[in-house]
């Protein structure tokens, strides 16, 4: 059984920064391309950035790009999403994918087959 399993949210005023991390167990971490998506209340989920299986490509929606940094350790089988400059619409609900092959997909919900349970980012103004 896959399991997909974020930590690392919390509250945070605007400016500040917050890392992300993302653990997967029931699959082979080094052959996932892996994504961060982001929900917030009564919005679509969006995607926001994607590494592929061996982190030599990396994707970031526009909004984050500059401020968000998305890495992977593959010997730990860990992803990280590392965000600065954290802004009032940066708060959502933040989900961790696998995607499912190795190379990143479309950053649309219904590329990434696996998901986790999601980890509360909350940026205060």
């Amino acid at each position: 059984q896959v399991q997909v399993v974020e930590s690392g949210g919390g509250l945070v005023q605007a400016g500040g920064s917050l890392r992300l991390s993302c653990t997967t167990s029931g699959l082979t971490f080094a052959d996932n391309a892996m994504g961060w998506f982001r929900q917030a209340p009564g919005k679509e989920r969006e995607g926001v950035s994607c590494i592929d299986y061996n982190g030599h490509n990396t994707y970031y929606v526009d909004s984050v790009k500059g401020r968000f940094t998305i890495s992977r350790d593959n010997t730990k089988n860990t992803l990280d999403l590392q965000m600065n400059s954290l802004k009032p619409e940066d708060t959502a609900m933040y989900f961790c994918a696998a995607a499912g092959r190795l190379s990143c997909p479309p950053l649309v919900r219904r590329h990434f087959p696996h998901w986790g349970q999601g980890t509360q980012v909350t940026v205060s103004s």
